[in-house]
């Protein structure tokens, strides 16, 4: 169980905040936030009313293997995908919240090992994101991460893994590199940060894999 602490929204020269108020404390704390913000003229806005949904700060790796030209992935059930309309079979990177002062790159070697029983030997940052900018605090920090491939059948599957305490079903496949970067690019995965580190790695691979091989 994660050990998370609601933090104060950080102040800010042109914000002046009028109230807070919690309506759900649960694992992922509602605020209603009142608020007035300086406009692109100058002037004060209006009171604004916001619902803010608390999730922090989070973290995410994509698996690469320079020697085999791989990336491993996941994939899990979302049930919000699935109120969406879409697959709720998302293929995803190890991703995870940070807990209380917990470094996001501990963070993610934590994710990795619940997650697909991984661990990178290299770790190098490509950037932070907001994921849910119109409702949610969650910010995300994503990295590469140097792995070794597992043996995979010929689909590709490793096996299964998860937290079994969260009740976690999560299935790891390797696949090649091209295959990965094409499917981004054809609009074929869903969760953004995976497209967002495939991207990444479509612009740096031939640089990261030169490096990563000779150090």
């Amino acid at each position: 169980m994660l050990h998370r602490t609601t933090l104060p929204i950080p102040p800010h020269p042109d914000v002046v905040i009028e109230s807070e108020q919690r309506v759900w404390d649960g694992r992922f704390p509602l605020d209603v936030v009142k608020f007035r913000h300086r406009r692109f003229d100058g002037v004060m806005s209006d009171t604004r009313t916001w619902e803010l949904w608390r999730r922090g700060h989070a973290a995410a790796l994509l698996p690469y293997d320079p020697v085999s030209d791989t990336v491993v992935l996941i994939e899990q059930f979302r049930f919000p995908a699935l109120a969406a309309g879409v697959d709720p079979v998302l293929v995803e990177l190890p991703a995870g919240l940070c807990e209380d002062n917990e470094d996001p790159a501990d963070a993610i070697r934590r994710e990795m090992q619940e997650e697909m029983g991984m661990n990178a030997d290299r770790v190098e940052r490509i950037g932070g994101y907001m994921l849910t900018a119109g409702g949610a605090d969650e910010y995300c920090h994503l990295y590469v991460g140097r792995v070794t491939a597992p043996p995979a059948d010929g689909e590709g599957i490793v096996g299964t893994w998860g937290e079994v305490s969260e009740s976690e079903d999560i299935r790891v496949r390797v696949w090649s590199a091209d295959e990965a970067i094409a499917a981004a690019f054809a609009g074929v995965f869903t969760n953004s940060i995976t497209v967002i580190g495939l991207f990444w790695l479509a612009s740096k691979r031939a640089s990261l894999r030169l490096k990563w091989m000779t150090s």
